[in-house]
């Protein structure tokens, strides 16, 4: 490890599995003081005492969560350098079955959770002229999509839209905005919910050959929250495996 975030003081919300708990862990490895929020208390808090971190219960669709999610984390450590917003919720829905009810929750933890978390984070990094927010996105949205991610597609689309517009906005403060966009990465709740057959599947369609894992993703982040990015804001990472790439399905140099 070589200390890229040594004294720097991180929130991750969304982290008490998968993405967000490898995006907590990697900080923590670079020297990072880490706290995970999350709405899942048991889980949240199993992850933070796993990683050694603290822990806050958080429901990041909520403006007053995200706002004492913030300020426990300064409270307890001071200041805020780096914020991420991971939370997410995918449901498998076609849109003719969606409700108006199914569509604003997803949109609410989404999309507004990233509103919420940038205002909320926005009023210590503008005090100190510096800071880090960062998202979670996804290729799903702003480049793919399937049936079932209508509503999905659409609040990761519009995260890539806020990412640009805060970046703009909070240029002046020394704020850097940025996000990841993971392709198909091979998650806990990706083995539960879409099972062995999806994988082989994506497996086959992606050019490196595999799903990527919660660490690749974390590793984008790392270098969007270190001092080697302080010259990137407004932008997205993918994270794919290449997935993105291919014309067609026969895209090997050497197919089977």
């Amino acid at each position: 490890m070589t200390d890229r975030l040594k004294d720097k003081v991180a929130l991750v919300v969304g982290a008490s599995r998968g993405i967000g708990k490898a995006v907590a862990l990697r900080f923590k490895e670079e020297g990072a003081k880490v706290v995970i929020a999350d709405h899942e208390a048991e889980e949240g808090q199993a992850a933070a005492d796993d990683i050694g971190a603290d822990f806050v219960v958080t429901d990041i669709s909520k403006m007053d969560d995200a706002v004492a999610a913030v300020s426990f984390t300064v409270e307890r450590h001071g200041r805020l350098d780096i914020i991420v917003q991971n939370a997410g919720i995918y449901p498998w829905q076609l849109i003719e079955n969606t409700e108006p009810d199914d569509w604003d929750r997803v949109m609410a933890v989404n999309l507004r959770g990233c509103f919420n978390a940038a205002r909320a984070a926005l009023v210590p990094m503008k005090a100190q002229g510096s800071g880090r927010i960062l998202f979670t996105s996804s290729i799903t949205g702003p480049y793919v999509t399937s049936p079932g991610h209508g509503h999905y597609a659409a609040s990761k689309a519009g995260i890539n839209g806020f990412i640009r517009s805060a970046a703009l906005e909070f240029s002046s403060y020394g704020i850097n905005v940025n996000g990841v966009e993971p392709g198909n990465i091979l998650t806990e709740a990706i083995q539960l919910h879409r099972g062995a057959a999806f994988i082989k599947n994506m497996e086959v369609a992606i050019p490196l050959g595999r799903l990527g894992s919660p660490r690749d993703v974390a590793n984008a982040f790392l270098f969007l929250a270190s001092d080697d990015a302080s010259y990137v804001t407004g932008t997205t990472i993918v994270v794919d495996g290449g997935q993105l790439l291919p014309e067609g399905a026969d895209f090997r140099l050497l197919p089977p």
